[in-house]
C-alpha cells in the first residue's frame, strides 16, 4: 500500500497575539519542530471523532472546488515533536499536514501551499472558534511571515524573504511556563469579552501592539538586537494589560529578568500557566545554567525556512 506523508513546522508569534484576531498584523516565525501526518489505504478502527471531521472538511473543500474525489477508507497516523497546548501551533501544523495528505489521498494529486493553506484554515476552525489563520499560514509557508486578516475572505500574507539575524536568533529561547488551564479558544473568547465590554481600551492596546509589531520588523531588518529586545519587553506589558498572562508566568519573567526579557507567545493563559515564553537572553550561559538548576524546561529557538513538505 502506498503511504502519503506530509510534515509541517511549529510556529512562534514574535508579536501580534490576540490583536491579529481583530485585523492587526502579526509577525510570526516557523521553527524547526515538526508534525507529520501519514495516510495509507485501509480501515482505521481507532479514527477519532476529530479526525473524522477533518476528513469531511477536506472532502467538502475538494467538492466545492469541483475536484473529483475517490471514496476510500484510510488509516491515519500522526507523529509530532511539537508540545501540545503550549502556544506553538500544534493544531495549525496538524491542520496543514492533514490537509495536504488527505487532499492528495482523495484526489490523487498534490497541491500548492496556497490551496493547502485555504483548506487547513477550515480545519483550524475545529480547534479554535475564531482563528486568525496565522498558525496554519506559517506552517504552510515557513520562514518569517507578516500576516494580517482583514476579513474572512481577505488575508494578507507577506513572506519577508529574510531570516531572523543570527545575532538575534542565537539569543532566543522558548521557556516553558507550563500548560495553560484554558484552551486557545477560551483565551480568544476571554479577550473577545474584554473587547465587547471595554472596546475603546482594548482597541487602544491592539493599536499599540500593531506599532510594536512593525517596529519589531524594522529591528530585524536593521539587525538591531537592542531595539528587538525593547519590543519584546513592551509587548509583554501590553499582553498583561489584556489579561492573558498568569501571575505565575509574570513571576517567572520577573525571576529571569537579570538574564534578559521575555513575553508569552500564543494565546497565553490566566489561571495557572501561560505556555511557552519567548525569551531574549542578554546573559545566555547564565540563563541556561539557571534553567537547568531549577529544572525549567526550555527549547533553543531554531527558525525554519521550510513550510509544509511531502516526505518521500
Amino acid at each position: 500500500m502506498k503511504k502519503i506523508s506530509y510534515s509541517a513546522p511549529a510556529k512562534v508569534i514574535l508579536s501580534g497575539e490576540h490583536a491579529v484576531v481583530y485585523g492587526k498584523p502579526a509577525l510570526v516565525s516557523a521553527i524547526d519542530i515538526r508534525l507529520t501526518v501519514s495516510i495509507i489505504d485501509g480501515k482505521n478502527k481507532k479514527l477519532d471523532t476529530k479526525m473524522e471531521e477533518i476528513i469531511l472538511i477536506v472532502k467538502k473543500y475538494l467538492r466545492d472546488k469541483n475536484i473529483s474525489i475517490k471514496e476510500k477508507d484510510c488509516h491515519i497516523s500522526i507523529q509530532s515533536d511539537i508540545p501540545i497546548g503550549r502556544g506553538l501551533g500544534s493544531s495549525g501544523a496538524l491542520s496543514v499536514s492533514a490537509a495536504a495528505a488527505l487532499m492528495e489521498f482523495f484526489s490523487g494529486r498534490q497541491y500548492n501551499p496556497e490551496e493547502i493553506n485555504n483548506c487547513a484554515y477550515q480545519i483550524e476552525k475545529l480547534f479554535h472558534k475564531n482563528p486568525s489563520g496565522v498558525d496554519p499560514t506559517t506552517s504552510c509557508f515557513g520562514g518569517l511571515i507578516f500576516y494580517r486578516k482583514e476579513f474572512e475572505f481577505l488575508k494578507t500574507i507577506s513572506s519577508l524573504h529574510a531570516k531572523i539575524p543570527e545575532r538575534i536568533a542565537e539569543n532566543l529561547f522558548l521557556i516553558d511556563s507550563g500548560e495553560p488551564h484554558e484552551s486557545t479558544a477560551e483565551m480568544v473568547q476571554q479577550v473577545g469579552k474584554l473587547y465587547n465590554n471595554k472596546s475603546k481600551f482594548t482597541e487602544g492596546i491592539f493599536q499599540k501592539i500593531e506599532k510594536i509589531t512593525k517596529r519589531m520588523v524594522v529591528s530585524l531588518m536593521k539587525e538591531d538586537s537592542e531595539f528587538f529586545k525593547q519590543t519584546i519587553a513592551e509587548n509583554e506589558v501590553l499582553l498583561e494589560k489584556i489579561g492573558v498572562v498568569s501571575s505565575s508566568t509574570k513571576k517567572l519573567l520577573e525571576t529571569l529578568h537579570s538574564f534578559g526579557v521575555g513575553k508569552i507567545t500564543g494565546a497565553g493563559g490566566k489561571k495557572s500557566s501561560s505556555g511557552y515564553v519567548l525569551f531574549y537572553a542578554t546573559e545566555k550561559e547564565r540563563l541556561e545554567k539557571y534553567l537547568r538548576e531549577k529544572s525549567i524546561s526550555y527549547l533553543t529557538f531554531n527558525p525554519s525556512q521550510e513550510g509544509v513538505s511531502k516526505i518521500l
